[in-house]
């Protein structure tokens, strides 16, 4: 039997290794806490890599926050670039949301900024705004307890997942917008679709002499479900920063309960979760608890989050997998209990994982447990997702940033709004400043989870309902990085009642 490197066993008992697997643990609040954004190297399959990344006091990824422990950090640019930090499912003030000069200007090189905000509970992240900075990691978590945290008997482990490429940023997203990355690259196709996905929207982003609620309510199981999956080959899919060459071991106790932060905080790749042997429960989404639901394998697009809760057997090694949607490659971590042995496992799967879900099958099996209140829409607009893979253009209602137009709502005002996308690939679309509930797919409406980035499939529509916050210019966007820098952009502008 080959057995791999002991390197990430835990050393402490049950309750210790709880916090120690846990990011940047500051139970006291005093000064801001200090969080570095700064270059460090990783060894990726025995090849030295520079990467970026945000430190916390401890030096190493992230932030891990206390209930009722505000969110006040000092943010210190060590690169030598600009750069600035968006809190990731956090409701900031607007002057701290971490948009470039939205308002506030990016960090030169050597210059910090404090933030103080309350945070929201949940798992979330952090990230640059910059989309060539998050392909090269300038992103860690960002967990927020709860007091119920405290008080389960369960140990918590984060999974924090990336796609990484020795080539530089800049030239990754060089050859994908370039198109020199789909060379050779089998996509699936969406075959007789060329014509939908460069159909021109007009100025207001509708297609020509269709009605946008018609459209939300289509069939479209009757249209192609076939979909471009992956637009790059990156060399490595990393979990906390390691490829299956060597797997962070995380000790766990033998018939013991893990609550597993699953992060995808992946530029431009989907992944499916799978517990393998171990029964499972997915019981939050985006940092919002869900009514459990039960399986052994939950998908994540780019920026969503999984709290999945496990029960573990007397003892053994358990891989935890993230797979790439449509594809062989795979990492992920493994639970173990003292003394197991553990198994050697391949980065390349026997066979391709399947599309996320294209039927939104696990969107709609989410329910919140806390659901935004009942409340009839007073606006109710819809925006078009379009755009093509050659040339690489994304857009939204026909616009890409430079052109785009903004949403508008009134602060206070119930807003459902429809993201209809009539392109070939996915898009998981994030609202700043907002959470929201998902209430409709394809026109079939439903009380589904609360959310702040939510997958929309090709040819695919889905509508989510929240209440419009503060008066300020919010982000709204595609997640996936090439899609966002090569126009998959606009704002939502809230103006006061």
């Amino acid at each position: 039997m080959t057995h791999i490197s002991r390197r990430g066993f835990l050393a402490a008992s049950a309750a210790m290794a709880a916090t120690l697997s846990l990011p940047g643990l500051a139970r006291s609040q005093g000064a801001p806490l200090a969080l570095r954004a700064t270059r460090r190297t990783l060894d990726i399959d025995g090849r030295a890599a520079s990467v970026m990344g945000l430190l916390g006091p401890d030096g190493r990824p992230g932030l891990t926050l206390d209930p009722g422990q505000r969110f006040a950090v000092r943010l210190e640019n060590q690169l030598d670039v600009e750069t600035l930090i968006h809190w990731h499912g956090q409701i900031p003030p607007n002057v701290q949301d971490g948009v470039p000069n939205m308002p506030m200007p990016p960090l030169a090189a050597g210059e910090s900024r404090d933030y103080d905000f309350a945070p929201l509970p949940g798992t979330h992240w952090m990230h640059s705004h910059i989309p060539t900075q998050e392909l090269g990691m300038l992103a860690a978590p960002l967990i927020v307890r709860r007091a119920e945290d405290l008080a389960a008997d369960r140990q918590e482990v984060v999974m924090f997942l990336h796609d990484f490429a020795f080539k530089s940023p800049d030239e990754v997203m060089e050859e994908i917008t370039s198109g020199m990355a789909m060379q050779g690259m089998d996509h699936g196709g969406m075959s007789g679709m060329g014509g939908m996905t460069g159909m021109h929207h007009g100025a207001t982003g509708s297609a020509t002499g269709m009605d946008h609620r018609a459209m939300a309510g289509m069939d479209h199981g009757s249209m192609p479900m076939t979909a471009d999956l992956n637009d790059y080959d990156f060399d490595a899919y990393l979990a906390n920063d390691r490829t299956l060459s060597d797997p962070e071991v995380v000790q766990v106790e033998p018939a013991g309960r893990v609550l597993l932060r699953v992060i995808n905080a992946a530029a431009a790749t989907t992944f499916w979760i799978e517990t393998g042997a171990l029964e499972a429960r997915l019981v939050a989404v985006d940092g919002h608890a869900v009514q459990p639901l039960p399986g052994r394998r939950f998908g994540a697009a780019m920026a969503q989050r999984l709290d999945i809760e496990i029960d573990l057997p007397s003892g053994g090694a358990f891989p935890i997998l993230a797979l790439r949607e449509g594809a062989r490659e795979r990492t992920g971590l493994v639970l173990a209990s003292k003394g197991a042995s553990v198994e050697k496992i391949p980065g390349i799967a026997p066979t391709a994982a399947p599309a996320f879900d294209l039927d939104m099958a696990q969107e709609r099996a989410l329910r919140a447990l806390e659901p935004l209140s009942e409340r009839a829409a007073e606006f109710a607009p819809m925006v078009m997702l379009g755009g093509q893979m050659q040339p690489y253009v994304w857009t939204i209602d026909g616009k890409v940033w430079s052109e785009h137009r903004p949403v508008s709502a009134i602060s206070g005002q119930r807003v459902e709004l429809t993201f209809h996308n009539m392109s070939s690939m996915g898009h998981p679309m994030h609202l700043h400043g907002h959470v929201f509930k998902v209430v409709a797919t394809n026109g079939q409406r439903f009380s589904g989870a609360v959310r702040d980035t939510v997958y929309v499939p090709p040819m695919a529509a889905v509508t989510v309902a929240f209440d419009a916050g503060e008066a300020a210019r919010w982000m709204l966007h595609c997640h996936q990085m090439p899609h966002l820098a090569s126009g998959m952009m606009t704002e939502f502008a809230v103006t006061a009642g």
